[in-house]
């Protein structure tokens, strides 16, 4: 169910969308070694994810991104100021700083009630190794506004307005699966690695040279197994999730290490899933920028909004587990460093990296042109990378000593 954007309803409200992100850090001391205090803050948005030194910035949704990323920039300076009062950083990459040992990774500590989420960070270790769950990212939570999806709505024919919306997510994500490896080759920024974690986590010397971001490629945060999930409808995607939980390879339906999730308003859960319907699309595939104090740049963002728009006008596909496993292989493959002799399967055949994008760009461009020119901008931003260097070459110059020169941006952005 392509959407027409040419259509004046639809047209209208083209711009019209929800946000949200959380992004993760960890705590360091001004040595570059992993935090071993307490949690130190108390508000509901800033939390913790797998380890106890594991900050992780939740925003509220917003309607526009401006106003997202100065939610972003008061909670970071929150942050840095409850740091700089124990002394400690708020480390700015996706991969980790000095690991000494398994030992040196704490498990985040709860109580009372939320037990629960101890016990599963300890299952986790158990299953995954420590190490791996010390990868930081961002999550960008996306919706279209409700004004956008009526509109789409209306021009589809009628019906119910729940099941048409549900559909309309299920697409995206079946569409977003060809173009998934876009985003993570044009975020990736996270190309080092301190020696203490490559020997801990039984990397080679030569790998420090081979990614991109490590936390997308092969190495990275994925299941033990591949899942394969039904796409064809919410019903079908949640028994496809349901199967795994029954069968044991997956604790629960937040185990599921997938480059998107589709989830509800409040809860998350499959059963509200069902019940309430899909609200928003999570995105899982973004490194922290370190070449940003808030760990992301607004064009990037924009860019995203305009890639979700181009997928909803284009025709519908078959996610079947060819098409699904060839989408993986992709996102691994646009992880690696090396974009001219990486090849990636994309439109038919199989084409280097950055030529790939190049392609998958100018598709882009020529839809923002005819539907959504306020987007021009970011396009050009992206094709500014394809014409030079994209963040992780430019990572990697600025950084080449990993631990000093990470520090010294980390205590730069603490202010």
């Amino acid at each position: 169910m392509s959407w027409n954007f040419a259509d004046a309803g639809l047209h209208g409200c083209i711009y019209g969308a929800e946000y949200g992100i959380e992004k993760e850090s960890l705590r360091v001391t001004p040595g570059g070694n992993l935090s071993h205090t307490r949690h130190p803050f108390s508000k509901a948005y800033i939390d913790r994810d797998f380890c106890e030194n594991q900050v992780e910035i939740i925003s509220s949704v917003h309607n526009d991104i401006d106003s997202l990323f100065s939610e972003l920039k008061e909670i970071q300076s929150e942050v840095n100021k409850t740091l700089a009062g124990i002394n400690e950083l708020s480390w700015p990459f996706s991969n980790p700083p000095v690991v000494l040992s398994n030992d040196d990774i704490p498990i985040a500590h709860f109580e009372g009630a939320q037990k629960e989420r101890e016990d599963y960070r300890v299952y986790l270790a158990k299953k995954y190794g420590k190490a791996k769950m010390l990868f930081s990212g961002i999550h960008f939570n996306f919706s279209f506004s409700n004004e956008l999806l009526l509109a789409a709505f209306e021009q589809s024919g009628g019906g119910d307005f729940k099941t048409f919306k549900d559909n309309a997510y299920m697409e995206l994500s079946r569409k977003l699966l060809d173009y998934i490896w876009l985003i993570v080759y044009l975020t990736a920024a996270s190309p080092l690695m301190d020696k203490s974690f490559l020997k801990l986590s039984g990397f080679l010397e030569s790998d420090s040279f081979r990614y991109a971001s490590v936390r997308c490629s092969e190495a990275g945060y994925w299941n033990d197994f591949l899942p394969i999930l039904d796409f064809s409808d919410v019903n079908s995607y949640v028994r496809s999730i349901e199967k795994y939980i029954k069968s044991g390879q997956l604790y629960a339906a937040s185990e599921l290490y997938y480059p998107l999730r589709l989830k509800p308003r409040g809860k998350n859960s499959t059963e509200s899933l069902v019940e309430n319907g899909i609200n928003h699309i999570e995105l899982r595939c973004l490194d922290v920028n370190p070449l940003s104090e808030l760990g992301l740049f607004e064009e990037d963002v924009r860019f995203i909004h305009l890639l979700l728009l181009f997928l909803m006008s284009r025709g519908d596909v078959d996610a079947d587990e060819n098409y699904q496993r060839t989408a993986i292989e992709n996102i691994k493959t646009a992880a690696l460093y090396n974009d001219t002799e990486n090849r990636i399967y994309f439109d038919g055949e199989a084409l280097p990296l950055r030529e790939a994008a190049k392609k998958a760009v100018e598709k882009i461009e020529s839809f923002a042109r005819l539907c959504a020119p306020v987007f021009l901008p970011s396009v050009e931003y992206q094709k500014e990378k394809l014409r030079g260097k994209r963040y992780a070459e430019t990572v990697r110059e600025r950084f080449a000593d990993y631990i000093p020169d990470v520090l010294a941006l980390a205590e730069k952005y603490r202010g």
